[in-house]
C-alpha cells in the first residue's frame, strides 16, 4: 500500500466537484481527485446536457405540429436516430471522459481513477493507494436510479435514466414507474417520436414536489397529447415474457415494449467508509451551511456536496455548494447560505418553482396570501396560441409582504422564474414589485396580474 500526502482530495467528480477541482487548484492547492465513472458525473452523460438535447428535438416536433391553424400546414416526420446521435456525438463523445479528464489535469490537479472510500481522518484509500489530506477531503458521491422492491422487477430487463438516454430508437410502447421531473420529462419527450406512453405514480399527484394546480395542468396537457397518466395507484408487480413489459396494479395490467423506472434517485453513501470516521447517515448526509458534515463526532475536516446533503438534487445547487465549500477551505467570506431552491421540469409546459409551496408555507405557521394567474390570459399568453397552457402562483407571506414561494408554468416557464427567484431570495417587498414596470408583452408580465 502506497501513501501520498496532499491539501484536498475530492471524491467524485459530478460538476460540484469538477467544479471544485478546479478553483482549489487554481489556488495553489495540491488537490487529488478521485472518479470511478466519468469525470463529470451523471449531468452531462445520461442527465441534464443529453435529456434536455431531447426534450428539445421533441418540442421541436411540437412546435412543427402547432403550425396548422397558426401559420398554414406543416408535417413533421420524427427521426430518433437523428437526437440519439447528437447525443452520442456531441453531449457525450460516445461516453468518454477524456475532454472532462484533461481539464483535471491541465487545472493542476491530480486525476486518480477508482472508487474512493474514507479509511479514518482525512485519509481516502483508491485501489492501493492511500492519500493523506493535510486541509480536508470533500464527497461528492452524487446518486444513483432508486429500485423500488416490486415483486418481479429486478429480473427484468427495465431501463433507468441512463439506459434509455444510451438507446438508438424509440419504443413503439413505453411505461414510465415514476411521475417526477426525470420520469416526466422523458415520457413527453418520447411519446412526441411516437411512443405510446403510459405513466405509473404511487403518490396521489404527478410531480408531488410543486404546487398541485401545476400537477393538474400538467396532467391535463399529458392527456391531451395521448399519454396516460395513472395515480394514486398500487404496482403490485411486474414481468417480462421475453418481449413484452407487464405491469400489474390491483385488476388492471399494462403492457409496453419497454419499462422506465424514474422512481427516485438513492445516494451513494453506503461503501464511502463513513464508519472509519464515526459518521452515522440514512437517506442523506447532514451538513452545516459552509457544507462540512456533522454527523460525526469529529468531522471538521470533512466536506460534502451535491444530491447526497439532501439540499436540492440538482445540478446548479452542486455547483453553488461547491463554491462554499473552496470559500471555507481557502478562508473566505461565505455569506448567507441561499434556501430558495429554484428549480425547473423540463416538460412542455416548463414547470418552475421557487422556494416554498403554499403546502409547505403554512406547514411552517406562515399566514399565507395566494396570487395567481392564468398564463394563457396575459397578454403574451394570448398572442402565443397553441401551446400557451400555464400558469403562475405566488406564495405571500402576509406578515412580511414579501413572496416565499412561486410556480412559473408555461411556455420558458423556467425562464420566467428568473424573476421571481430573485424576489424571493432578496425578500423583494410586495409594494416594490407592484410598482414595478413590466415589459410589454412578455411571459414574466404576468407576475404583475398574479400580483
Amino acid at each position: 500500500m502506497s501513501e501520498f500526502s496532499c491539501d484536498v482530495v475530492v471524491v467524485g467528480l459530478g460538476p460540484g466537484g469538477e467544479a471544485l477541482v478546479a478553483r482549489l487548484a487554481a489556488a495553489g492547492l495540491d488537490v487529488v481527485a478521485v472518479e470511478a465513472e466519468l469525470v463529470g458525473g451523471e449531468c452531462p452523460y445520461w442527465g441534464c446536457i443529453p435529456s434536455k438535447m431531447l426534450v428539445r428535438a421533441a418540442n421541436a416536433l411540437a412546435e412543427t405540429r402547432r403550425v396548422d391553424g397558426l401559420a398554414g400546414t406543416a408535417t413533421a416526420s420524427p427521426d430518433f436516430g437523428l437526437v440519439a446521435k447528437r447525443i452520442r456525438d456531441e453531449a457525450t463523445d460516445d461516453w468518454d471522459d477524456t475532454v472532462a479528464a484533461k481539464r483535471i489535469t491541465d487545472a493542476g490537479a491530480r486525476l486518480v481513477r477508482g472508487h474512493g472510500r474514507l479509511d479514518g481522518d482525512r485519509r481516502v484509500v483508491v485501489g492501493d493507494e492511500t492519500y493523506v489530506a493535510a486541509k480536508g477531503v470533500v464527497l461528492n458521491t452524487g446518486t444513483t436510479a432508486a429500485v423500488p422492491p416490486i415483486p418481479g422487477l429486478a429480473d427484468t430487463p427495465f431501463w433507468t435514466n441512463r439506459g434509455i438516454l444510451e438507446t438508438e430508437t424509440a419504443p413503439a410502447s413505453m411505461i414510465v414507474i415514476g411521475g417526477g421531473a426525470i420520469g416526466l420529462e422523458l415520457a413527453q419527450a418520447f411519446s412526441r417520436f411516437g411512443t405510446e406512453v403510459t405513466v405509473l405514480e404511487v403518490g396521489p399527484r404527478i410531480l408531488a414536489v410543486e404546487e398541485p394546480e401545476s400537477s393538474e395542468l400538467l396532467g391535463k396537457v399529458f392527456e391531451a397529447e395521448g399519454i396516460g397518466v395513472h395515480a394514486g395507484i398500487s404496482i403490485d408487480a411486474v414481468a417480462h415474457d421475453g418481449e413484452v413489459f407487464h405491469v400489474t396494479s390491483g385488476d388492471v395490467t399494462y403492457e409496453a415494449e419497454r419499462l422506465l423506472v424514474a422512481a427516485g434517485r438513492r445516494s451513494r453513501i453506503d461503501d464511502i467508509g463513513l464508519d472509519t470516521v464515526g459518521v452515522e447517515a440514512d437517506r442523506h448526509l447532514t451538513v452545516d451551511d459552509a457544507m462540512r458534515v456533522t454527523d460525526g463526532p469529529d468531522t471538521d475536516w470533512l466536506w460534502a456536496i451535491g444530491d447526497i446533503v439532501g439540499r436540492g438534487a440538482f445540478t446548479h445547487v452542486s455547483m453553488y455548494q461547491s463554491e462554499r465549500v473552496a470559500r471555507s477551505i481557502l478562508g473566505e467570506e461565505l455569506g448567507e447560505y441561499d434556501t430558495s431552491l429554484p428549480r425547473v421540469t423540463f416538460t412542455d409546459p416548463e414547470i418552475g418553482g421557487v422556494g416554498l409551496t403554499e403546502h409547505q408555507a403554512r406547514e411552517q405557521g406562515l399566514r399565507v396570501r395566494i396570487g395567481s394567474t392564468d398564463l394563457a390570459a396575459s397578454s403574451r399568453g394570448f398572442v402565443h396560441g397553441p401551446g400557451n397552457e400555464g400558469l403562475l402562483k405566488l406564495v405571500i407571506d402576509e406578515d412580511r409582504d414579501v413572496i416565499v414561494g412561486a410556480n412559473s408554468a408555461g411556455p420558458y416557464g423556467g425562464e420566467t422564474l428568473s424573476a421571481l427567484a430573485f424576489a424571493v431570495r432578496a425578500e423583494i417587498a410586495i409594494s416594490t414589485l407592484k410598482n414595478t414596470i413590466y415589459a410589454y408583452p412578455t411571459f414574466w408580465r404576468a407576475i404583475e396580474s398574479a400580483l
